[in-house]
């Protein structure tokens, strides 16, 4: 996180702090997080998972496509020289 969001959620604590009952102070904490990590644009641990999956997919399938171009390319290589 960067210091100016950092700071800022200082401040917001040290305020929902001083204005009283625990209640309201959780309540307000919690309100104020929400706010804050929604303008993290984070993302969930499912989406973040499902995310991973694709790339490890996408990963695997290039590595496919590397091998097939390399061998294309080898006996193309060999066939001009062979004419």
């Amino acid at each position: 996180m960067n210091q100016k969001l950092l700071d800022e959620l200082n401040e917001k604590v040290k305020a929902v702090l001083a204005q009283g009952p625990a209640a309201d102070v959780e309540k307000n904490l919690r309100a104020m997080l929400g706010g804050l990590f929604s303008r993290l644009d984070l993302v969930t641990r499912e989406e973040f998972d499902v995310q991973r999956e694709v790339l490890l997919r996408t990963r695997a399938r290039l590595a496919e496509l590397e091998k097939v171009v390399a061998s294309l390319e080898a006996d193309r290589a060999r066939s001009a020289t062979s004419r």
